[in-house]
């Protein structure tokens, strides 16, 4: 991972925001100093050759911010749809597990319970140390769920939802690797340098073009509000240090099932019905 991707992932998003708008104004002054130099401050320019050289600015500016905006919504898309998958995969485990026999049911169902809680607090950690090694210990309790399994799968072998049971531990466990894809996976680095760069390089432009105070007002409005689309689409990029980030309901939700319900909770057995009383039978005949 480069300095520049490290920077943009971990910094505070409001730092980047004034680094994004700074580059702007000193661009869009610069321009302003040019255009008096050389143009004049009050020069009468074609409003038509003006019109035409911000419409194509603001386009080609609008299409890299939209163009950006869709990549990095399909990755939080992904985000959100791989924790739901997530949740579901360790609940059909869990539940499954209390058909397992004693004392597999309650290691495994434990097991479950702690990776469950892992996983939410590893997905609210910012990148850094704490991150690593709530990482490290989800990896340590996945080797430890599956050498469970093994252990309690002799006990199952003869029965028709072992297979199951393995296909479920197997699916939660290449979840894991799926949701840290996904947390991987960022709008490249290259994009956002490209988009900033043009983004400071049109300020610059409308600074020269846009005189006098009417252009000026017009082209702060306008790099207000590019520079305010770039910071969220930076924001939706990054999973954990950003302010849009996915939530973690099912996961809580599941996580709290899981405590309110511990192994053994499950073998609670229907009540008896009691049969209605017959009616007495008729006096024989006399």
């Amino acid at each position: 991972m480069s300095g520049i991707e490290q920077w943009l992932l971990v910094a505070p998003i409001w730092l980047i925001g004034i680094v994004i708008y700074l580059g702007m104004l000193v661009a869009a002054m610069l321009g302003w100093q040019l255009r008096k130099r050389y143009v004049g401050e009050d020069s009468e320019r074609s409003h038509n050759e003006e019109g035409y050289i911000v419409s194509s600015v603001m386009g080609l500016l609008a299409l890299l911010v939209g163009f950006t905006f869709a990549l990095a919504i399909d990755r939080y898309d992904t985000r959100r749809a791989v924790v739901l998958a997530e949740a579901n995969a360790i609940g059909t485990t869990y539940l499954r597990t209390q058909m397992l026999e004693e004392p597999h049911r309650t290691r495994i169902s434990e097991l479950l319970t702690d990776y469950t809680a892992n996983r939410i607090d590893l997905a609210r950690q910012h990148v850094g140390k704490e991150q690593e090694e709530r990482l490290a210990a989800s990896d340590s309790m996945i080797v430890e769920l599956w050498q469970a399994t093994v252990a309690a799968f002799p006990t199952i072998e003869t029965r028709p939802f072992s297979s199951a049971y393995l296909s479920t531990m197997n699916e939660m466990i290449d979840m894991d690797a799926a949701r840290q894809q996904s947390r991987r996976s960022h709008v490249p680095v290259e994009v956002f340098l490209v988009l900033i760069l043009y983004q400071i390089i049109a300020a610059g432009v409308l600074g020269y073009v846009l005189g006098g105070r009417r252009g000026r007002t017009t082209a702060a409005l306008l790099l207000l509000l590019f520079g305010g689309s770039l910071i969220l689409v930076i924001d939706i990029d990054r999973p954990n240090a950003g302010g849009i980030v996915e939530r973690q309901v099912a996961m809580e939700l599941l996580l709290k099932m899981m405590r309110e319900n511990p192994a053994g909770s499950f073998d609670r057995t229907a009540p008896a019905i009691t049969p209605a009383l017959a009616s007495p039978p008729a006096p024989a005949p006399q």
